[in-house]
């Protein structure tokens, strides 16, 4: 089971119909993100595997799993919205077991995702189980 603020996007996508929206909903959590500073958005923590530039700052606290992250494509910063809907704040030892790619298919993104922007979603999903592991 997700998080309760993962849940809420599940719910939202349900009563979206339009893909359009869907997409529109994705970018606006994106845009609504705290800002990462540019002083984490070095190579260490680059995203290798996205079309687009892509950070994620893994920054874990008290045991719970923590990250910042960023993209120059606004699709992407919403796709990195969903990700810490999904496992920001999740006790570290958790991370590993989230089967993001089940939840993430209950949005049906599979389906409308691009191979190139898929991919980097996977990038992001190994960085942050490698990071937690």
């Amino acid at each position: 089971m997700a998080q309760e603020a993962f849940e809420e996007v599940v719910e939202d996508f349900e009563f979206l119909e339009d893909w359009e929206d869907r997409y529109r909903m994705v970018i606006e959590m994106g845009k609504a993100m705290e800002p990462m500073p540019d002083a984490l958005k070095v190579p260490a923590t680059k995203v290798e595997g996205c079309a687009s530039q892509v950070w994620l700052h893994i920054a874990p606290e008290d045991g719970r799993f923590h990250f910042q992250g960023d993209s120059d494509a606004m699709i992407v910063k919403g796709l990195i919205a969903l990700l810490h809907r999904l496992y920001d704040g999740l006790p570290e030892g958790q991370v590993a077991g989230v089967d993001a790619r089940g939840e993430l298919g209950r949005l049906g993104l599979h389906d409308h995702l691009s191979a190139q922007r898929s991919n980097g979603l996977r990038a992001m999903i190994e960085r942050i189980r490698d990071s937690a592991a």
